[in-house]
């Protein structure tokens, strides 16, 4: 095969047979698993993560947990801001003095007596949250981790006021964050963890909700990801066309979803934070169930997460392949390549023959590619290096990506596209692609067809 083309292979390539290694097992799942999430890490290296949790998250054992998912965020190079929330801890010091628990508009309205039950409860939660960073427990992910945990008075707040003819008393809404302060923390490898509390320049404190101090925090310090760890009903629930979960939704879906006011009370408000968050320049906001072991992890290193992200515009985009990608494409068919499906293009052929790619991406990780190939006056073209990572296999981008490719096609004057594959006959003939003979190949693939391969020949018309 000449470096001018790509033997196909496509979304079906490993369930048809094609085996990628010699090593089985356990091995080849962690070797597999690893090579998944490698591309996340990269990725979220260096970047600023704000992770808010509820106080329904410790009151139900789960802190110990999460502790250690986020310490291992930290060693893999991200940037950690937590906050937190204590409502039901509020709730049990308010019970034990016998002091009656109001609400409006989502927020607590906080009184004296309640404001000092915020405080007590807020100071309690902050030393258990420190107590477990400092657990460096044996055979787990804290151990032998050396963690640093700044916390402070990082917000300055402001009165909510009177809403609606309810006067919020001491509940506050964030004024302003510490920017400086957090960011030289960061920068010397500390966790910052911020508390559902706030004080004014004049010193007054003020009862502050979790969503609204994540949101701020995000906004500010222009984080990467804002991550609402939330119960179950705090989660979007909503399916599209054809009645499966979305686990995705454009600012302006947000914003229909909250004025048709069909979601779970709990949901709107955190959407609203998550919706104010990403306006406010924050590129992707995550509403993820607590109640899932691993949530975190789950929703940054899989295609498909545990929760529903929002983001400005649907992040799962086809798109030209540019330079930039190159080292992406030549990862995704080096294992092919290697076993044989794929005869070796090299990196220099990619570059060579980049402005021919089309790639999927999504959350900034690139899942698949194609490529489209003319020959000279020949209205077949070829459909070239369609492929796409393993565990997105069953999520239809191998299909997407050649639909891409079907209207390049047409669009540039093609009447039929032809493939040349060793093990996926069968996923092509499902798509419309016939059998055919090399003597039905432009002149120049004819020359260049690899007769020791014998490549199968389907051509379908468009």
């Amino acid at each position: 095969m000449s470096a001018s083309a790509a033997t196909v292979l496509p979304v079906t390539a490993t369930a048809s047979g094609a085996s990628h290694s010699s090593t089985t097992g356990v091995g080849h799942d962690f070797v597999t698993w690893l090579r998944t999430v490698a591309p996340y890490i990269h990725a979220f290296r260096n970047k600023t993560f704000v992770i808010a949790f509820p106080g329904e998250l410790v009151t139900e054992g789960r802190l110990e947990s999460l502790v250690h998912d986020v310490a291992l965020l930290q060693a893999m190079g991200m940037r950690i801001v937590l906050t937190y929330g204590s409502r039901p801890q509020v709730e049990e010091q308010l019970r034990l003095r016998k002091i009656e628990d109001r609400y409006s508009h989502g927020m607590r309205i906080t009184d004296q007596p309640a404001l000092e039950c915020a405080k007590e409860a807020a100071g309690e939660l902050r030393l258990d949250i420190e107590a477990a960073f400092s657990a460096g427990l044996p055979n787990t992910p804290m151990g032998n981790s050396r963690i640093r945990i700044i916390s402070g008075n990082f917000v300055t707040a402001r009165p909510v006021g009177i809403v609606d003819g309810i006067d919020f008393e001491h509940t506050g809404l964030v004024r302003k964050v510490e920017v400086e302060s957090i960011a030289q923390a960061l920068s010397g490898g500390s966790i910052v963890l911020v508390p559902p509390l706030g004080f004014s320049p004049t010193g007054d404190a003020f009862n502050l909700t979790l969503e609204d101090v994540a949101a701020s925090l995000a906004v500010a310090l222009d984080a990467d990801k804002l991550i609402y760890l939330v119960s179950d009903q705090g989660v979007p629930r909503i399916q599209d066309a054809d009645d499966n979960p979305v686990i995705e939704i454009s600012e302006d879906q947000a914003e229909r979803l909250l004025a048709k006011d069909a979601l779970h009370e709990e949901a709107a408000f955190t959407l609203s934070h998550a919706l104010r968050a990403c306006r406010g320049g924050v590129e992707r906001a995550h509403m993820v169930p607590f109640t899932r072991d691993g949530a975190v992890l789950i929703e940054l290193f899989t295609h498909d997460g545990v929760g529903v992200m929002l983001v400005e515009e649907t992040l799962e985009a086809l798109r030209p392949a540019t330079p930039d990608d190159v080292a992406a494409i030549v990862s995704l068919i080096e294992p092919l390549e290697t076993d044989g499906t794929l005869v070796p293009r090299g990196r220099n052929a990619i570059e060579r023959d980049i402005d021919r790619f089309t790639v999927i991406e999504h959350d900034g990780v690139i899942f698949g590619c194609a490529a489209l190939y003319h020959y000279g006056q020949s209205t077949l073209g070829e459909l070239a290096c369609l492929m796409v990572r393993p565990d997105t296999r069953e999520k239809g981008d191998g299909e997407r990506l050649l639909k891409r490719i079907e209207h390049q096609a047409r669009q540039s004057g093609l009447r039929a596209l032809f493939v040349l594959t060793t093990r996926t006959t069968h996923w092509f003939l499902k798509r419309g692609f016939k059998p055919a003979t090399v003597d039905e190949l432009p002149e120049i693939r004819q020359k260049a067809y690899n007769w020791d391969r014998k490549s199968q020949v389907l051509i379908k018309t468009l």
